[in-house]
Formats: C-alpha cells, structure tokens, sequence
C-alpha cells in the first residue's frame, strides 16, 4: 500500500478541501439502479445500486456519514474507483438521508444496524460481501461486524467515532464549530421536514423540544435523537452504541483507517485494547488526513480509495 503523503496537512483545510475537491463524473455514465428497500414494516431507505461491465469480484456496501446520502464526494470517488477495479457498488443512505424523508417515521442513530443488515440479507448474487462505511456510517458498520453477520466477508471503516462520547466533546470544541454548526443546522432542517411530511410521526419531538433552540450535537442527541429511540438520554446512548463495544468480537477480515489529526476524532480513542489484540482488525493511522479526507499530494488523489481497494484486492481474489 501507498504511503500517505498529504496535499494539504492542516486537517481543518484538508478536511474543508476534501467536502468541495471535484469527485469522479464519470459515475452519473454508469447505469443504477435506485432501490426502494423495505427494511421494516414502517421503514424504507433508497440505495443506489451500480455494477461493473463484467462479472463483479464483490458486493460493496458503502454507508455515509453524519447528514451525508449516496451524493457525498468521498461516496462517488470509491464508488467510481471500485467499479473500476471490478466491484459492484451499492451506496446506501442511512434512513431518512438523501431524499427519503418520508419513507419512515424514525431518526436514525449512530449504532442503527437493523437497516444495513436488512439490505444485506437482499443481497442473493453469491459473491463476497464487504461493509464500508465512513464517519458515522464507519460506526454502524463496525458495530454490526462486532454483532456478527454471516454473511459479511470484510469490513472496512474510514474515519470512525467509535467512542462517540470522545468524538462528540471533540466535536463541541472551539475550533471545530463550522463543522458542528453545518451539522446542526442540517439536523434541524431535515427534521422540520420530516415533520412536514409526517406530522403525526414528529409533531411530537416539536411539542417536547424546541429544536431551533437546540445548539450542539450533545443537545440534540440528549433532547431527541437519545429519548426517540428510548437510550434515555445522550450519556447512555453514546455508552451503549459505541462501536468500541463491539470490536473484541469482530470475526472477519477490518480494516480501520483513520488520521491521526482528525478534528473530529481523537486518535486516544484508537487505544482501544480490542484493536490491538483482535487479529481481524488492522489499522491504518497517517499522521496526516483530516476527517474522512485523505487527500494525497500524488496521483492517484484519493488515497483512501486506493487503500482499500488495496487491501481488499487479496480477499476478494
């Protein structure tokens, strides 16, 4: 594997570069196929299916971040990247995410398994399945893997919160407010209209809370997303939901990446003893990167991308 070589080494601006660095047009030439997946009787999420020319070396599932959808830049260029390498493709948006706020009358959280898990059970091609997920999503994958899923072959998680506690007083500090602003701001507005489409299912959150004046994401975790899904409030759910939790038990192949100049994630909590004793987990730590950016002052740009594709290239043979 190529080593990490930034473009840019302040996280902040590789991090800022990375959201707006023009990704791969190429991929809007691919035919998809758009997936309206029932999950449970009251959910549904889309997912974008995409498949290279000849027969495919795997199925790769890709999961987004913290407000993101199939869209994200970081989403498109491994998606491009792998059907180019001969993998079948499938950009999942986590419920409620890119353009489906009304399939559902439920948030989503950071340890929500039950939807990745529903989808991968559709997936009947007979090839290797691998889980790839980024930021949030990385959270959500991992904990799944650590849950166990039989038909799950690798697993790989980029820039993941999996202490959210840590990551979330990270995310409250001086230096890190653009990002928890973005994020709030984006929380609230996919919220109001969630609750445009379905008042009787979120009239509720509005009576009990009142959402525009909710200013960090430990506010909004402990007024709506902890009691929506009955974690009481923020401090268990983040205690019960951690991906942390759930490492020791990972049965097959992980790959971890992250930076250890993540704004967002500090890199202490990759001290966790189960990474290190678990032999199914590796992990992939440049000094350099920013949160879910990896921007490579050499050619191929996207590190990440090619990392991956790298190390899953021997299992997927």
């Amino acid at each position: 594997m190529r080593p990490f070589v930034p473009l840019i080494a302040n996280p902040h601006l590789a991090t800022i570069a990375s959201n707006f660095w023009p990704r791969f047009k190429q991929l809007a030439d691919v035919p998809a196929i758009e997936h309206r997946v029932q999950t449970s009787p009251n959910v549904a999420i889309r997912v974008v299916e995409q498949r290279p020319a000849a027969k495919a070396k795997a199925e790769l599932v890709l999961v987004h971040g913290l407000e993101g959808s199939s869209n994200g830049g970081y989403m498109q260029s491994m998606a491009w990247n792998a059907l180019s390498a001969g993998y079948a493709v499938h950009r999942t948006n986590i419920r409620g995410c890119g353009g489906t706020e009304g399939w559902c009358d439920t948030l989503y959280h950071a340890g929500l398994t039950s939807d990745l898990r529903a989808y991968i059970d559709q997936i009947n091609t007979g090839l290797p399945i691998v889980l790839i997920g980024y930021s949030l999503g990385g959270n959500q994958a991992l904990k799944l893997t650590g849950e166990g899923h039989p038909r799950l072959a690798a697993t790989v998680a980029v820039s993941t919160p999996i202490d959210l506690a840590a990551c979330v007083r990270a995310l409250g500090r001086r230096a890190n407010f653009i990002y928890e602003n973005r994020f709030i701001r984006r929380m609230q507005e996919r919220l109001k209209e969630r609750r445009r489409q379905q008042p009787a299912a979120f009239d509720s959150i509005f009576e009990r809370t009142d959402v525009d004046a909710v200013k960090t994401i430990y506010e909004f975790d402990d007024r709506i997303t902890a009691p929506h899904f009955g974690f009481g409030g923020a401090d268990n759910y983040y205690a019960t939901q951690s991906s942390q939790n759930f490492l020791a038990a990972i049965p097959t192949p992980t790959l971890l990446i992250t930076a250890q100049d993540d704004p967002l994630v500090p890199f202490d909590v990759y001290r966790n003893k189960a990474i290190a004793e678990n032999r199914n987990i590796e992990l992939i730590a440049p000094a350099h990167g920013g949160h879910v950016a990896f921007l490579a002052k050499q050619t191929p740009r996207f590190w990440a991308d090619e990392t991956i594709l790298d190390w899953l290239a021997p299992l997927t043979a």
